[in-house]
């Protein structure tokens, strides 16, 4: 079974944690991490991407020019795509890219990543994160002393001051755990866990109900 050294923010130890060798001890599976990373990239898309057809081009309907004697292709209108301005054959329309891979896909692909950052030394398990008010200093000098120039940092539920401390830090995710994903662990290499947040992760993975086999 895994374990981590518990620290507190002066990064002095102050205790030991039991890890799910379910969660934290699997063999990383890349194709899973690649499909919930690029389903969620998907997501994002806005897919607004527009062209009109032949049929929505404001063109008078009148026949260009005459159908025989001018040496020319029979024209019928100025809408076709063959002329400037006219139709595009095949274009964009607004469209949804977004696809959501199987739930143990995604849960599988969590783990992948979890197993990793714990064998490469990039998991880092701290008691608390006292922050006495929201301020972005505070939280920035905080985070300067875990040793981690980018990092995600999880908690276990709702904390405004953690929260809004962190938004404006380009190099800093603060996540509930509920919101894990593949993408910003691995956007920003290094993971800090709340303690709390250790055993809902873990219950949410491989808990009951988890169907992971």
């Amino acid at each position: 079974m895994p374990t981590a050294d518990i620290y507190n923010l002066l990064m002095e130890k102050v205790g030991e944690l039991d890890l799910d060798d379910r969660v934290f001890g699997a063999t990383p599976k890349p194709w899973l991490v690649h499909e919930a990373v690029r389903a969620q990239l998907a997501s994002r898309r806005r897919g607004t991407a527009d062209t009109k057809t032949r049929g929505e081009v404001a063109f008078s309907t009148r026949k260009p020019y005459r159908q025989k004697k001018t040496g020319r292709a029979r024209m019928g209108t100025r809408r076709s795509p063959l002329l400037r301005k006219g139709g595009v054959i095949f274009g964009p329309h607004p469209r949804d890219y977004s696809f959501r891979p199987p739930s143990k896909v995604r849960k599988g692909a969590l783990i992948s990543v979890l197993s990793s950052l714990l064998s490469e030394k990039r998991l880092l398990v701290i008691d608390d994160f006292p922050l006495p008010e929201p301020k972005t200093r505070l939280f920035h000098k905080a985070v300067l002393k875990l040793g981690y120039p980018t990092l995600t940092l999880v908690i276990p539920g709702r904390d405004p001051f953690l929260e809004r401390a962190a938004r404006n830090i380009p190099t800093v995710r603060v996540l509930r755990q509920e919101g894990l994903n593949c993408y910003d662990l691995l956007r920003l290499k290094n993971l800090v866990l709340l303690k709390d947040a250790v055993p809902m992760i873990e219950e949410r993975l491989a808990g009951k109900g988890s169907r992971l086999g």
